[in-house]
């Protein structure tokens, strides 16, 4: 499917499910087309006002390229892309991605921030598409939910973030970093989080605030990004 901005048709992505489908459709994205078990249609197959194809599963297996298909799959028009400026100007709790490209970790990630009442996502070109289809199957649509935007140098967004007085933490369990249970956060606030193997960029560490780590038992050298992401968003939420 082609990604926002690669041309003039619109830009599209994948709904799996009738959860994520309802919640996609309720945020206001624009469907396009739907793909159903005709042995079982789900109730929202009918409210989203397009055709609505049915197909066994095999032709369904075929069609979108799924393992296992879902009862409804949905194509919808993407919204507008929002800029790094969109989204930090109404969020107080900020999450910010640098180099997790796997998809199930994106959708994780948007389930956690969500959950846990952060209001804005950052990414950099390199991260995984929160749109995804694997990304959305695993936030259970959060993501539509949380606003997100991309950029193409996601240091320079930081340190502007920084500069608007928006407290920057970066996660990492390098040396010199503050257990983030002795963090206490203003108002406004970003937790930075980063690659499993390579973690966050020296020149991201160096435009944060300050760097912080989630005391881990010995033996254990880190945790899953969406793991500790959890763990961040819950230590450094409002008070």
């Amino acid at each position: 499917m082609r990604h926002a901005g690669s041309g003039t048709s619109p830009a599209l992505f994948l709904a799996e499910g009738d959860l994520v489908v309802e919640r996609a459709f309720e945020h206001g994205c624009r469907p396009v087309a739907v793909l159903v078990d005709p042995d079982r249609v789900p109730a929202i197959a009918h409210r989203l006002g397009v055709t609505v194809y049915g197909a066994g599963a095999d032709v369904r297996r075929a069609v979108t390229g799924m393992g296992r298909v879902q009862p409804v799959v949905a194509v919808f028009e993407r919204p507008p892309p929002l800029t790094v400026a969109d989204v930090t100007a109404r969020a107080n709790r900020v999450v910010v991605v640098e180099a997790v490209d796997n998809p199930a970790n994106i959708g994780a990630i948007v389930r956690n921030a969500a959950a846990l009442a952060w209001d804005g996502l950052v990414l950099d070109g390199g991260s995984a598409d929160p749109l995804a289809r694997r990304s959305l199957r695993v936030a259970m649509g959060t993501a539509f939910a949380l606003p997100h935007a991309r950029t193409e140098d996601l240091v320079a967004a930081v340190a502007e973030l920084g500069r608007q007085g928006v407290a920057t933490y970066a996660l990492t369990p390098g040396d010199g970093a503050r257990d983030i249970d002795d963090v206490r956060p203003p108002a406004r606030c970003a937790v930075v989080v980063g690659a499993e193997r390579e973690g966050l960029s020296p020149a991201m560490l160096a435009v944060c605030w300050e760097r912080v780590r989630i005391p881990l038992s010995a033996g254990v050298d880190s945790l899953n990004v969406a793991a500790a992401t959890a763990i961040a968003c819950h230590a450094l939420r409002r008070r």
